[in-house]
């Protein structure tokens, strides 16, 4: 693979190579604070700086103190977690003498608890983060370490794995603040919908090719399974960036966005814009015939626990090869659900920086962070025990192929898109065993946004995003999940957007976006 010093190359130069590349193939720890400064400084390993490559060995190991690492992730606490954490634990004093705490957070309770941990600086280590999920906005805050001399000393065999691509669209001014997960580069909107349902029903999901075509669907669920939700979701539904094919530039948190899948520069208003407008009336539509969950603006039960409930149709979701075998696996109903692409595929920083993890400013070590995420990236056995549990507990292993186990439920955080390389997977017995082949393909093809690479700084408007963010809070999830009559309310929301510094943030954004084009 290319080594590091390759990101100094051109961009444009960069972004050929990799193309040709694709198409070629709650705070569980409050004593943290007191346990590790006793342990470790706050910016180097607790001993000596050994090399990437040492702190795998037994004597590197033994040469750094005891440290516990706290690790906090997007999605639903496992019962077996604690089991996880000392299996691991074994392998991690071994390897860089240190031992873990997972912290999983529901996606409902994600954004509160995650902005009171930051706000409150709670000691962390890694966490997850997105181009998505605040990322911009939260090193505008100081809550990420910047991580470009770790990634030099720490990090080696994330540079010898990872594509350039996935490292330089996801920094803010030449920084890196966060290690993206290793994973599809393209991104396509589509549905995970029962498929056995569908066969029992008779319904013809081939002639499902847009949002609207879903209404003769959902008209047929409803009628033939009055107990069952059509279209189950957690607040956004065709608006989100994948499916709409918005580019936020770099957060999609803020305001301003150009299309991935267009060549237009002008950053502008997503609210104001036609297709924003078409999806909030099909959302409308569906909510007010029933075929959407009627606690859509505020239930935090994921996709994932909502689908084990059994009484879930269908859901809308970024498409990649084996989506919907990912959510079967990890809901317990392997072979059950099936999946249907909706839009184009795309590559923006919006996939590049889609899933990341980072080093939180909180951490006392950060260079055994890093070692942690580098073992991620590099290490098979950690990085499947943490994604899927215990070998013989949670599932059973042939070759590359897991097979469920009656203990499989106990742990399944169906989050290995947000931890480490995904490329080190195991893959149940349900899926193509060609999964990752298939994800090289997926990748070749797809429409470059014109934002591809750029990350929008929020420093100079830091007051006025977080002004904002606390309107997106009161409007969006009501409007989006069609929950609110759109028609009444989306004026009322634009204007307090605009009231909060929306125009002037969409300004900021074109500026800077405009100084990256023209350095390209």
């Amino acid at each position: 693979m290319k080594q590091a010093n390759k990101a100094k190359v051109s961009w444009l130069a960069l972004m050929i190579a990799v193309f040709l590349v694709l198409a070629a193939c709650g705070n569980s720890n409050g004593n943290k604070n007191a346990e590790n400064a006793k342990e470790s400084s706050s910016s180097e390993p607790a001993a000596a700086s050994p090399s990437s490559s040492a702190t795998s060995s037994h004597a590197s190991a033994s040469e750094l103190k005891p440290y516990k690492l706290k690790l906090v992730y997007e999605g639903a606490p496992q019962a077996d977690e604690k089991k996880v954490e000392e299996a691991l634990n074994k392998i991690l004093t071994e390897k860089i003498n240190a031992t873990i705490d997972i912290v999983g957070i529901d996606w409902g309770a994600w954004d509160d608890k995650m902005n009171l941990m930051i706000a409150s600086r709670e000691a962390v280590d890694v966490l997850f983060t997105a181009q998505w999920n605040g990322y911009a906005k939260n090193v505008s805050k100081g809550a990420y370490k910047e991580v470009g001399e770790l990634l030099q000393q720490y990090g080696q065999g994330i540079l010898e794995s990872l594509d350039p691509a996935f490292l330089e669209g996801s920094k803010i001014d030449g920084k890196s603040y966060g290690i993206p997960t290793n994973k599809e580069l393209a991104s396509a909107g589509g549905i995970v919908y029962r498929k056995d349902i569908a066969e029992e029903l008779g319904l013809d999901m081939n002639a499902v090719k847009t949002p609207e075509d879903l209404d003769a669907i959902y008209k047929v669920v409803k009628e033939k399974k009055p107990d069952m939700i059509p279209l189950y979701t957690t607040g956004s539904l065709f608006t989100v960036h994948s499916f709409a094919e918005f580019d936020y530039l770099g957060d999609g948190t803020i305001p301003g966005i150009i299309m991935k899948n267009g060549d237009d520069t002008k950053v502008v208003l997503a609210e104001e814009t036609d297709i924003y407008k078409r999806y909030l009336r099909i959302a409308r539509d569906y909510f007010t015939k029933g075929y959407i969950n009627k606690d859509a603006a505020t239930t935090q039960l994921s996709t994932q626990d909502a689908y084990k409930a059994g009484n879930v149709f269908s859901t809308i979701d970024p498409m990649k090869p084996g989506k919907a075998e990912e959510i079967a696996n990890a809901a317990g109903m392997p072979g059950k659900l099936g999946q249907i692409m909706m839009t184009g595929k795309t590559v923006s920083t919006g996939e590049t920086a889609g899933a990341m993890l980072a080093i939180s400013s909180t951490s006392e070590d950060p260079a055994r962070a890093m070692m942690l995420i580098n073992l991620l990236h590099t290490d098979k056995q950690i990085n499947n025990m943490l994604n899927f549990g215990i070998e013989g507990i949670h599932y059973t292993l042939n070759g590359e192929v897991m097979t469920p186990t009656a203990q499989t439920a106990q742990y399944s955080p169906a989050a290995a898109w947000e931890l480490g390389n995904q490329f080190l997977n195991y893959v149940w017995d349900s899926e193509d065993p060609s999964k990752w082949e298939q994800f090289k393909d997926f990748n070749s093809g797809a429409k470059s946004s014109p934002g591809l690479g750029f990350v929008f700084n929020s420093e100079p408007v830091k007051g006025e995003v977080g002004a904002i963010a606390n309107v997106i809070k009161q409007y969006q999830k009501a409007i989006e999940s069609g929950s609110i009559d759109y028609e009444k309310m989306l004026p009322e929301y634009i204007d307090a957007l605009k009231a909060a510094g929306a125009d002037k943030v969409v300004a900021e954004k074109q500026k800077q976006f405009d100084a990256f084009l023209a350095g390209k």
